[in-house]
């Protein structure tokens, strides 16, 4: 099976089983995960969990200084 091919297997007509090779079944997988972490993401955007960049980065910089002393 070449790399990202994806055979479907019917049986009367109707599609019962996919085969894929395994390349392709990671990719889907990576894919699925990277999508997760994004609905994951937008719900707390929603529920106004998130701080805009200049607050996040002057946070980041207050505490490096903090541990360089």
């Amino acid at each position: 099976m070449k790399p990202s091919q994806i055979k479907p297997i019917s049986y009367l007509g109707e599609a019962r089983v996919v085969v894929q090779d395994a390349q392709s079944y990671e990719d889907q997988q990576q894919t699925l995960a990277l999508l997760q972490i994004l609905t994951l993401g937008q719900k707390d955007i929603q529920a106004g969990n998130f701080r805009d960049a200049d607050t996040f980065f002057a946070e980041l910089d207050a505490e490096d200084r903090g541990h360089s002393s």
